[in-house]
């Protein structure tokens, strides 16, 4: 073999054979820990599910607050501009110098204005909704 060293088997290259039993050994109480099926009962019940079920439920309703805002505020030039044409074509200005040519191709600044008021409403419900609730929630903790 040329004067090398000839090769042992690899269980053989830890110089300590414990060394490996001390790393497992915090290594196997936290696996022990963590997915043991024993519950504590000073902690309180906990359901992956149901946590699950509140992500999913609450990226779903951030995501439906975005996109409402986004119609209100930014499709087809968002409500400020229709806003604008509107107090614009109160004061005099005609529709055909604000871009009208006709329902529904060429309506020039009120481009998606149906949309835009479509969202207005929908904040506005929503907006009732939620202060509904909070004014519920506030009743019951007084009485309380």
């Amino acid at each position: 073999m040329g004067g090398r060293p000839k090769a042992r088997p690899v269980r053989y290259a830890i110089a300590d054979p414990t060394a490996l039993k001390k790393l497992s050994r915090p290594l196997s109480d936290w696996v022990t820990y963590f997915l043991s099926d024993r519950e504590d009962p000073d902690e309180p019940h906990f359901d992956p599910v149901h946590l699950g079920g509140s992500i999913v439920v609450t990226l779903t309703a951030l995501g439906c607050v975005y996109w409402l805002l986004w119609t209100l505020l930014v499709y087809e030039g968002g409500i400020i501009l229709k806003l604008y044409a509107l107090a614009r074509l109160a004061s005099g200005t005609s529709l055909r110098d604000l871009g009208w040519e006709g329902y529904p191709y060429a309506m020039g600044d009120f481009e998606g204005v149906f949309g835009n008021f479509l969202a207005l409403v929908f904040c506005i419900v929503l907006a009732a909704a939620i202060r509904r609730l909070y004014l519920q929630a506030a009743r019951k903790r007084k009485r309380a």
